[in-house]
């Protein structure tokens, strides 16, 4: 066997192989003999065919047959001669195809597309320019979790001699069946908490719960928009039926030193409780700051170093991401067999931009992580497993025997190296502490219209007679 290797780009390596004849002839033996021995040909007894009919009857057979035995081995070998690492399946490509010929009379010419690692450069992370913004804490950020928390304290109280109105809350057991499927499996849900007036639920089923008592049972029917939030009920219309088991008012705490006092947990006054918030948020806008500065930093030594990322890692990655945005649209209740096509494509190409910055990402930081030597020490490991395990209410232990049994151990090192090179790449950095500038705030609006110097004067005439109707009117 001869090979020849040729690089086609960083990623991709084109071999070009021709088998000998010997091999060939030794293959197409073996298989013919093989076919000979199990054959059935009208004329003679099983097994008894003489091997020149076996090789006309069976002749497109056996042929594919020595090609898929005969030419993978090849293949591997001179993928092993040539010291390549394919990160996929070789396409194999067999020269003049319609005219090959196994019988060992020729050799038989071949190439071969082999995707492969390329090359990374050592890239230059040190003096990376990041700027460090750190928002301020708002009061309305103090307020609203104030708000939030009483709204956790709140009780519902029960309403006396009148009927349900706007503001009120109403608990019912409630099943619903589709117009179109009455027979289908139908709606169900026990003590359902329907706030009458909430903007976040749908006003024609609000609606019919106006004026009910407890006790009482009410059916109503309700069509939902095409464009309505839940996928399983767009464009639906459902006729529902309600018992009613209680109507009330959502009482919520005063916020006082007494609430304060009241939560058990230190504070002594509201003041207490505003200074803890204000510090935890803090404490958060830092952490939200640094990260930032990674991810600025991450994306800008990605930008800096361009070079060819091996489609097949993309293809994967873009797998891994469309999979995950799945699992979040099932997690939200949407019918996956009802997303258009048009819109899965248009996520796969936009996920498909995302996971070649990923792995050229990834890539880049296992170079920092050899130029930094970085390795993941045993007690590391622990030490990651001991959170993992109390934020599940576990024990390490049995952490570590879940992961080993779903091969995860290795993830758990590889995200404690990244994370390790890119808290390496920060130190390296070059970091300024800058005032916070909100991206998401709304621009100014800058008129582009120049004023005409005739209306400026009309403006100022009429300014300038403004006061003297004012003077002469008091006058009067």
């Amino acid at each position: 066997m001869k090979s020849e290797i040729k690089e086609i780009s960083p990623t991709q390596r084109e071999l070009h192989i021709e088998v000998d004849a010997s091999s060939l002839k030794d293959a197409y033996g073996k298989v013919s003999q093989r076919y000979a021995k199990g054959a059935s040909v009208p004329g003679f007894r099983k097994g008894y065919a003489p091997l020149d009919v076996i090789r006309v009857r069976f002749k497109e057979e056996i042929k594919q047959e020595v090609l898929q035995f005969l030419l993978p081995e090849k293949v591997t070998e001179a993928i092993r001669e040539h010291e390549l690492q394919p990160l996929a399946e070789p396409h194999l490509h067999i020269d003049n195809v319609e005219n090959v010929k196994v019988n060992g009379s020729e050799s038989i010419k071949l190439h071969v597309h082999v995707e492969v690692m390329p090359e990374v450069p050592m890239p230059d992370y040190k003096g990376i320019e990041v700027s460090r913004q750190i928002k301020p804490v708002e009061e309305k950020e103090i307020e609203d979790l104030i708000a939030n928390r009483l709204g956790q304290e709140a009780a519902l109280i029960p309403v006396e001699g009148r009927a349900s109105a706007i503001g009120d809350t109403v608990i019912a057991d409630l099943e619903g069946t589709f117009a179109d499927d009455p027979e289908g499996q139908p709606i169900t849900a026990s003590d359902l908490e329907v706030k009458l007036g909430d903007e976040m639920i749908e006003s024609s089923f609000t609606e019919n719960l106006i004026g009910v008592r407890p006790d009482e049972e009410k059916e109503f029917t309700v069509s939902y928009a095409e464009d309505f939030s839940s996928q399983a009920l767009a464009g639906k219309t459902v006729h529902y039926k309600a018992k009613i088991k209680s109507v009330g008012l959502m009482e919520t705490p005063e916020a006082n030193d007494d609430w304060a006092r009241s939560l058990d947990e230190g504070y002594e006054s509201m003041a207490d409780l505003r200074n803890k918030l204000r510090a935890d948020l803090e404490t958060y806008a830092k952490s939200d700051a640094d990260a930032r500065i990674r991810n600025v930093a991450i994306a800008r030594l990605i930008e800096s170093h361009p070079f060819e990322v091996p489609n097949t890692l993309i293809e994967n990655q873009s797998r891994n991401l469309l999979n995950n945005f799945a699992q979040d649209l099932q997690q939200r209740g949407v019918d996956l067999n009802k997303v258009e096509n048009d819109f899965i494509q248009m996520a796969f190409s936009q996920m498909r931009t995302q996971a070649e910055r990923d792995v050229r990402g990834a890539m880049l930081l296992d170079k920092v992580a050899e130029a930094e030597k970085i390795v993941v020490e045993n007690d590391e490991i622990d030490d990651e497993l001991a959170k993992i395990a109390e934020y599940y209410r576990t024990s390490p232990d049995e952490v570590r025997a879940t992961l080993e049994k779903q091969g995860g151990l290795g993830t758990i090192e590889n995200n404690l190296k990244t994370r390790k090179t890119i808290e390496a790449i920060i130190e390296h950095a070059n970091v300024t502490d800058s005032p916070w500038v909100d991206e998401n705030a709304p621009e100014p609006v800058v008129s582009t219209e120049k004023p005409k110097k005739s209306a400026k004067k009309k403006n100022e005439a009429s300014a300038d007679a403004k006061p003297e109707r004012k003077r002469s009117a008091k006058t009067k």
